[in-house]
């Protein structure tokens, strides 16, 4: 890894947000960083123009679920990149339950925008201030969240009220298929 070390960048992000940054784990070279939500875009802002680290990337940004026995339940996962250093971090904000919020990136990465959306979608996680959240992956009048890990494997026990309109279409498609040949 060229530029700052991974450990220095751990130190220098505890040094500036003591009271957000609440464990550093250094694994195969990169640091995770795990953080309270409610100093996220401060910790971003200073991670993307702080000269020194210059993370200029949004690579990605996750939900996850630890499930309903753990607290915080949730987290979102940013994967940041500095072109101009070549060094990766990935922070962890923790999501309690009960508070299902955080702010949104998009004020300083554009491309935020749709990878919140789909968090929202599949985990519920509001991020406030979005521009425009709603859902991208399933449809708008759809119940839960599918990647939460207390949504039925099987989905919702009702069908979905397009379920048929899908069906019609998809196999509409296949006969047209089946015909070009």
């Amino acid at each position: 890894m060229s530029g700052m070390a991974v450990q220095t960048l751990a130190d220098r992000l505890k040094a500036a947000f003591p009271d957000a940054v609440r464990d550093v784990v250094i694994f195969r070279g990169q640091a995770t960083v795990t953080v309270g939500k409610t100093s996220i875009l401060d910790l971003l802002r200073f991670l993307k123009e702080e000269p020194e680290c210059a993370f200029n990337h949004l690579a990605d940004l996750c939900g996850l679920d630890r499930g309903p026995a753990h607290e915080p339940r949730f987290g979102v996962v940013y994967n940041l990149y500095s072109l101009t250093h070549r060094h990766r971090i990935r922070l962890c904000a923790e999501v309690p339950s009960d508070d299902c919020t955080i702010e949104s990136a998009g004020a300083l990465w554009e491309g935020a925008a749709w990878h919140e959306r789909e968090c929202y979608d599949m985990f519920g996680i509001v991020f406030v201030n979005h521009a425009d959240l709603r859902r991208v992956l399933m449809p708008e009048d759809w119940t839960g969240h599918p990647l939460r890990k207390d949504y039925p494997v099987e989905g919702p026990a009702e069908r979905w009220s397009g379920y048929e309109e899908v069906v019609r279409k998809a196999e509409a498609f296949r006969k047209h298929e089946l015909r070009k040949r």
